[in-house]
């Protein structure tokens, strides 16, 4: 159990700074006391105290711009928290990506493309390419992968550059999307290749 002082400030709320889990950008700072804490962990979305409403606020409850929680550390003197998350849409109610109008992006774009089929994924099938693919289950997105793969291998047989660059971008963005439906992301890749490398 983390060792949280509520008790160091006389409102009992700590801040809590908000990181997007996939770019590392700083997305927004919020507070928490003791049963915003309980809850964010209880319903795997950060739940902030706002301190004008003067209650628990759990941030999209009115936009649906959740922000899902993927994990919270204390600092060194255990009164501010670190909170990784990913955000389903903008997070500043300007509709900035960040409160710093700062736009949410990886300097590599695969990183940003992951963090658009997640929140694609949440989408209507109906309205999103994406969302659909998922609909249809595991299956039929490690099916997809595995035709669009062959696609490419057939045009590198050929000398049109233009078709097999673009099979290779389709079968790169349906890899991610079976990533993201294994429930593992690029860096759990790079990982495993970093760590192949020190070898």
């Amino acid at each position: 159990m983390m060792q949280i002082d509520f008790q160091k400030y006389s409102d009992r709320l700590v801040p809590a700074i908000v990181q997007d889990f996939t770019t590392s950008k700083v997305l927004m700072l919020g507070f928490m006391n003791e049963a915003a804490f309980q809850k964010t962990m209880s319903e795997g979305k950060v739940v902030f105290y706002s301190r004008s409403k003067k209650r628990l606020w759990m941030k999209g409850e009115e936009s649906g711009n959740f922000l899902l929680l993927k994990s919270i550390s204390p600092d060194c003197d255990n009164d501010t928290l670190l909170i990784k998350a990913v955000p389903l849409g903008p997070v500043c109610h300007t509709g900035a990506d960040t409160c710093w109008s700062e736009k949410n992006i990886k300097d590599d774009f695969l990183f940003y493309l992951e963090s658009i089929i997640n929140l694609r994924k949440q989408a209507s099938p109906e309205d999103s390419y994406v969302a659909k693919l998922f609909s249809k289950g595991i299956n039929k997105i490690a099916q997809k992968v595995g035709e669009e793969a062959v696609e490419m291998v057939i045009e590198a047989k050929d000398s049109n550059e233009g078709l097999f660059l673009n099979e290779s971008a389709d079968l790169l963005f349906h890899y991610l999307i079976l990533l993201n439906a294994k429930g593992y992301t690029l860096q759990d890749v790079i990982n495993v290749l970093e760590l192949r490398h020190k070898k």
